[in-house]
């Protein structure tokens, strides 16, 4: 037990070394590299050695995982965390061969998520998705109104546009695809001087779906990720804090009143009294 405490020490060591995940990040750099070096003609002479790369690149990702999942004991430990459990489908996906027949262009396809692999080592990209990850309970309703308004507008577009452009407004699938064009405005101008020629109020068809779609709902939709990655910052604060062997900032409470303190508050307040008998007294005479 002792042997197997020390070995746990030395392999967390290892995991939790600047060097070591500085290393990491960079094969994993590596990584991407190459799967952008096959989507070239390569010399036939370099496909060896280009193999051999990614060979040494699956090799040490399968290395780096059996080091942390040494470092955490137990093995439910390591796949309590959901990042250690995508770290672990994308290296054992990633042993795959990639020359096996009929699935060369599946391991290819699979190894470019390799490159996803940077998110589970840089925290600030970690943030960045779980706070993208936790804002879509609330997205899902803007998303929802957004499609009600992409409907609605569609079904105007189709009924009175259809007979300017049939190509752009035909039927209500077409009109949300061009409502989508509009929305990234992408030569809207075009579409809205075209159908002016015909009736000249359309522009309030644009404008305002414009107004709904790219202003409102973009900016809720800002609104609510910037919400939720300030609530992941804090939290990162927090757990880094812990993580140094500090208390979490708490607002101090006012000091306690001593026993001086009230005697002397009682004291002033019966010569108050005093004060205000006498005059009433003196108002009496």
């Amino acid at each position: 037990m002792a042997s197997l405490a020390r070995a746990r020490a030395v392999f967390h060591r290892i995991h939790h070394n600047k060097f070591f995940e500085t290393f990491v990040i960079a094969v994993i750099l590596l990584s991407a590299v190459l799967v952008g070096v096959r989507t070239y003609e390569v010399e036939p002479d370099f496909l060896p050695f280009i193999n051999a790369l990614d060979y040494g690149v699956t090799l040490f990702f399968l290395v780096e995982l059996l080091i942390r999942m040494a470092s955490a004991g137990r093995l439910r430990h390591f796949f309590r965390h959901g990042w250690n459990v995508f770290d672990f489908v994308v290296v054992v996906v990633s042993l795959v061969p990639a020359e096996w027949a009929g699935t060369a262009l599946v391991a290819r396809l699979l190894r470019v998520f390799r490159i996803l692999r940077l998110v589970s080592f840089i925290p600030e990209l970690r943030m960045l998705v779980n706070a993208l990850i936790q804002s879509l309970p609330r997205l899902f309703y803007v998303m929802l109104m957004m499609f009600v308004i992409f409907y609605i507008y569609a079904a105007i577009g189709s009924l009175v546009f259809a007979g300017i452009n049939e190509a752009m407004w035909g039927n209500i699938f077409r009109a949300m695809l061009t409502l989508f064009r509009i929305a990234t405005f992408e030569d809207w101008t075009d579409l809205m001087y075209e159908t002016q020629a015909v009736y000249p109020l359309s522009w309030i068809y644009y404008v305002t779906f414009i107004f709904l779609a790219a202003f409102v709902f973009l900016n809720m939709v800002i609104g609510i990720i910037l919400d939720v990655m300030q609530r992941e910052h804090e939290k990162m604060d927090r757990e880094a804090a812990m993580a140094d062997g500090q208390e979490p900032v708490q607002q101090e409470a006012p000091p306690a009143a001593s026993g001086e303190d009230l005697s002397a508050l009682h004291a002033r307040l019966e010569r108050i009294e005093r004060l205000l008998e006498a005059r009433r007294d003196s108002e009496r005479q």
